[in-house]
């Protein structure tokens, strides 16, 4: 078979099994043609066949004889696409940007074609696009990209690029987990339980993966791993494999009577869907109750109950519910483990927190910290996923040990989808209490989590951080059943605890006549947070929105608007390199970028005290410890240790000069040297910075892996409007305006990209992401990238963010994490503005056609 790529002819040997992606990947090594979800949904592996767009995955190879392929490094990185997609940041992690801008490049030289140098509108962008996921969310600038593309801005001049690695990510450069290739590397497969709840004999032929107990406690939980020359190879051996089940009572429903952990040791090893430990709990059966979080708990409860006998227009009471959401990061977890003949392991992994995975590896296997290195080059993805040391990791490590060779484990999408994690289903028991001057007298939340083999439900416990002081009795309960375990997954807890919360508040203020917002401001006691009231309040959106349930037809649009925060996290044991190599500035940590901006947020840190560019090495466990990326933690542990690594190499080469450091550079009595000169003369020299301690201390005195609790809440408010389609019971987003009270914005760019699509993200919780898993056989249903919705670009609303800046003069930098506040509120906002539109309370999520028509009939 012959084919040319990207101009150049060559000759290919396909098996009649293999895709066109496999030959691309495997054989061309053009690693930017992404492969995600394996079935012609994501378009992440689209190439140019014969100049026409085409999906990879499913393309048989037999296809490319003879054609003309054209993948994304065919392009170049100068084509005007690719240079928009840099300057406009239309990209996060950056798995999924090569589709894009093979796809929005065939289109951009069609319509330049067709149409000369217009803008095509966003319905004729998202038309063209709609084939293609992006997890991230970064679709909004993914519009403004191609739209500036279109109209020849980028013909004749190059990109001001938004992020540190865009024109790696733009070009298909950026290496992932999924692209490392070792010499003499074997393939990896885990052999998985097709049973819910069972003990399992030793299995021969393959390299086991129980622990002492021998018992599985979901469908789809790891077993057993073999390896092969071939993952189709490996794939085949894997089914040869005979799996002995002794069959145990299994709890699928919260009905069923068998109990999942039957004993306190087992109970004790449990896995968390939280941030971090569980905490202590009280178990009775399958159901683990944490202690009662209360502020006066005993009279919220009595004025609660009096108000319910009395009928006070002031009480609301509801349950609400949640599905659980999985966090489908288009780039699968993945690891390509090499344990070497002296003893040392090498773990290339896509994670999100490489110093921990290298201490979990250490203990696991009883070596030393520095005998594991862990390499995160580039993480497609992770949203609280990829935290730990996952079974992908340790299988091929294991099979590594065993076979003496270097091994890749990838998850395919169906795995990916089924144990990786999932935000846990929830139902929340809510009761509210206004007084009759309108304020906040009580409130009670009885939030039960489903999450699973997997424990640490944490939605109740908003409750102490919300409203002010009011009485408020709150009870978090995990429901434990044998389904795979759940995950933290950005804002654990927050983001059903506001689907609940703030449609209560909502309801309460239509029941007093009041304004949403300005009894938010009433009840809200962070001044951060009063000061988006104020800019919410003056929006057209919101001043101009009709009266509640006042329309008829079958199109009616509401707004609605819900408040969020989230707790300030910090690793204060951050260190951040800088030093000079061949005159260029050099800065490293041990943290990695998971699309979050990292490498930019450092670089602008390093500017803010030097004028001088700085290459950013990110990804690798041997540089000087880093932050986990969770909990929006990232940017105020990195930037404040990036900023002091500044000030110290730039004190000690002023010294050295005689002079004195400015952000130009050293000033002498003859003038000020430029630090590039400085540089020059400089080689060698590195200094750490330390992140500095906040001032006034912490909210909390002990350190948790690192992660120290702050003081102070970051803040959110949004406003949505919603189009209802009363016939056919579609909702759709029309426009979000999104208000973030995190301080200061280190890089502006990266921050709106998150907080759009932190926007999206919570836009397909509340309208179409629902994991679904068969209540007798315990088996994931939604296997895949179809039976799982995850929004696209035609979803994405108009967004409008505004940063509110102050207020964080305590913390070093003045800036805390935005990632989790941005996306907490936006389902309930959604709610409120649905019920806005119609007149009536959705409970449920997500807002499913069938769900809005039968609350429309009653």
């Amino acid at each position: 078979m012959r084919a040319t790529f990207n101009g150049r002819p060559h000759d290919l040997a396909a098996g009649d099994d293999e895709s066109a992606a496999d030959v691309i990947r495997e054989q061309m090594g053009l690693c930017g043609t992404k492969v995600s979800c394996g079935a012609g949904v994501c378009g992440s592996c689209t190439i140019l066949l014969d100049g026409d767009p085409v999906v990879s995955c499913l393309l048989p190879a037999a296809r490319l004889d003879g054609a003309a392929v054209t993948t994304v490094e065919g392009l170049g990185g100068e084509h005007p696409v690719q240079r928009a997609f840099m300057e406009a940041d239309a990209l996060q992690c950056g798995f999924c940007t090569p589709g894009f801008v093979v796809e929005s490049a065939a289109f951009h030289d069609r319509w330049r074609k067709e149409r000369g140098d217009v803008a095509p509108s966003r319905a004729e962008v998202a038309e063209a696009l709609a084939g293609h996921l992006c997890r991230c969310g970064a679709y909004e600038n993914i519009y403004r990209a191609l739209q500036r593309a279109c109209t020849g801005e980028f013909d004749d001049r190059q990109a001001r690029p938004a992020r540190v690695e865009a024109l790696a990510k733009v070009t298909g450069e950026a290496r992932y987990t999924v692209d490392v290739r070792l010499d003499g590397m074997l393939h990896g497969v885990l052999i998985r339980s097709d049973r819910p709840h069972a003990r399992v004999g030793q299995v021969a032929g393959a390299v086991d993966l129980l622990g002492p107990d021998r018992t599985v406690r979901y469908t789809g939980q790891p077993i057993a791993a073999v390896a092969a020359g071939t993952e189709a190879a490996a794939r085949r051996a894997a089914a040869e494999i005979t799996v002995v089940y002794e069959d145990l009572p299994a709890a699928l429903t919260e009905s069923d009577p068998a109990i999942v952990y039957p004993g306190k040791d087992e109970r004790r090893r449990a896995p968390s869907n939280g941030e971090g430990p569980a905490l202590m709990a009280r178990w009775t059966g399958n159901r683990r109750t944490g202690p009662a979080s209360s502020w006066r708990g005993r009279t919220a409860l009595r004025r609660l109950a009096d108000a319910a006998r009395a009928h006070d227009p002031g009480y609301y009471a509801a349950t609400f519910t949640t599905a659980a959401q999985s966090h489908t990061a288009l780039e699968p977890h993945a690891t390509v483990a090499d344990w070497r003949p002296d003893g040392t392991l090498v773990l290339y992994t896509s994670t999100q927190a490489i110093g921990h995975v290298r201490d979990q590896a250490a203990k696991r296997w009883g070596l030393r910290p520095e005998q594991v290195t862990v390499i995160a080059e580039h993480v497609g993805g992770g949203f609280g996923a990829k935290q730990l040391l996952g079974m992908d990791a340790i299988a091929a490590a294991e099979l590594s040990r065993a076979t003496g060779r270097p091994v890749r484990v990838e998850l395919s999408r169906a795995e990916e989808l089924t144990d990786t994690g999932y935000r846990p289903g929830t139902r929340v028991d809510l009761r509210l209490l206004a007084d009759g001057r309108g304020e906040l007298a009580a409130l009670s939340i009885d939030a039960r989590g489903y999450g699973g083999v997997s424990v640490g439900s944490t939605v109740a416990l908003f409750g102490l951080l919300m409203y002010g002081r009011a009485p408020r009795h709150l009870r978090d309960h995990d429901v434990v059943s044998n389904a795979p375990p759940g995950a933290a997954f950005r804002g654990p807890g927050g983001a059903p605890f506001a689907w609940a919360v703030e449609q209560g508040v909502d309801e309460i203020a239509h029941r007093l006549g009041a304004d949403p917002i300005e009894l938010r401001r009433r009840w809200d006691g962070n001044a951060r947070r009063r000061a988006l009231y104020t800019e919410a309040s003056r929006l057209d959106l919101w001043r101009d929105r009709p009266p509640t349930g006042s329309q008829r037809g079958r199109y009616r649009r509401g707004v609605g608007v819900a408040a969020a925060n989230w707790v300030y996290l910090a690793d204060t044991d951050t260190r951040v390199e800088l030093s000079v190599r061949d005159g260029r500035l050099l800065a490293r940590t041990a943290t990695q970028d998971i699309g979050t901006g990292v490498r930019t947020v450092i670089a602008a840190a390093v500017r803010d005290v030097m004028d001088a560019e700085v290459e950013v090495s990110l990804g690798h466990s041997d540089a000087p410890h880093g932050p986990a990326a969770g909990g929006s933690r990232s940017t105020a542990s990195v930037a404040p240790a990036a900023r002091a690594a500044a000030r110290r190499l730039g004190a000690r080469l002023a010294a050295r000069l005689g002079g004195l450091a400015s952000k130009a550079g050293v000033v002498l009595d003859s003038g000020t040297r430029p630090w590039p000169e400085v540089f020059a003369a400089a080689d060698g020299e590195s200094v750490v910075g330390e992140r500095p301690r906040d001032r006034r201390g912490y909210a909390v005195p002990l350190t948790v892996e690192h992660m120290r609790v702050g003081r102070g809440l970051a803040g959110a408010v949004h406003v949505t409007e919603v189009e209802v389609d009363t016939l056919l019971g579609a909702t759709r987003v029309l426009r979000v305006w999104g208000g973030i009270a995190a301080g200061r914005i280190w890089s502006p760019d990266a921050a709106r990209n998150q907080c759009e699509g932190g926007i999206v993200q919570g836009i397909g919780y509340a309208l179409y992401e629902e994991r679904v898993t068969d209540p007798v056989t315990g088996v994931v249903v939604t296997q895949n990238l179809e039976d799982y919705r995850i929004p696209g670009i035609k979803d994405t609303p108009e967004i409008t963010l505004h940063f509110h800046e102050d207020g964080w003069d305590h913390v070093p930098g003045g800036g805390v994490g935005l990632g989790e506040v941005c996306t907490i509120g936006v389902a309930a906002s959604v709610g409120n503005a649905v019920r806005d539109a119609i007149g009536r309370r959705l409970l449920d999520l997500p807002i499913r056609p069938d769900r809005l028509l039968e609350v429309m009939s009653r």
